[in-house]
């Protein structure tokens, strides 16, 4: 049975190395279409796929380029970001992800959609060339990350963006983590989404950590979503 440890005041909140039943080398092909069509329901919420699509566009119309824009969403999940960016006219978003089986997903729920490539790669070292795209998206992927790996992958995403570095992740903090593990436990029935909710609640980084990083990457950060919620998008340069 699976077992959640909820921080209680005066607890020491660090940052937890319990491992994601979706980072497993083998997955359960039931569980992982009910977690990806569940994450889609939890992402309508605020701070999720909006905040994301809010935070794309905004950079790509502040650099006057739309229709011509190539954006990376890695960790992309079952691509549902990549839809929304397309039907704003964005040029092409490339969906990419390490997992071969969340991918398939991906090319399943995209069948019909326009505009889209599709990369099965690890975001630490991404088969792409520099400044080949002019966003990268990341979406609650760096809390999968320990730190030397979590700097990898933004000094790549750094690498192959023209414009500006997005992470969309959930923040360390007693009242974000009572938050989301609230919310998780009651919106879901999955096994790997209960479980993962909750963990990576406790595996996220704090804002301070997740700049700290960035700026190990060589970003900086330009602006993000507020602060205060449990989710926030973070936008680096």
């Amino acid at each position: 049975m699976a077992r959640w440890s909820f921080v209680l005041p005066g607890r020491n909140l660090g940052r937890s190395a319990e491992q994601e039943l979706l980072d497993a080398e083998e997955l359960d092909p039931r569980e992982l279409r009910i977690n990806l069509r569940e994450m889609a329901m939890l992402n309508r919420l605020p701070g999720g796929l909006g905040a994301s699509l809010g935070a794309v566009l905004r950079e790509l119309d502040d650099a006057g380029r739309r229709a011509d824009a190539t954006v990376l969403d890695a960790g992309a999940g079952r691509g549902d970001l990549a839809r929304r960016l397309v039907s704003t006219g964005v040029g092409c978003v490339i969906v990419s992800d390490l997992r071969r089986e969340v991918l398939a997903e991906a090319r399943r729920n995209l069948r019909d959609t326009n505009g889209v490539r599709f990369l099965e790669a690890d975001v630490r070292a991404l088969p792409l060339p520099d400044r080949s795209v002019a966003v990268a998206h990341a979406s609650l992927l760096i809390h999968h990350l320990d730190e030397p790996d979590a700097v990898a992958a933004l000094r790549e995403l750094r690498r192959v963006a023209t414009r500006a570095v997005l992470i969309n992740d959930l923040r360390r903090g007693r009242v974000a983590q009572l938050v989301t593990s609230v919310t998780v436990l009651a919106l879901s029935r999955g096994r790997y989404t209960r479980h993962d909710g909750v963990v990576s609640a406790r595996r996220a980084y704090t804002l301070g950590e997740l700049d700290g990083l960035a700026a190990e990457a060589g970003l900086r950060l330009a602006w993000r979503t507020p602060g205060w919620q449990p989710r926030v998008t973070s936008v680096y340069r």
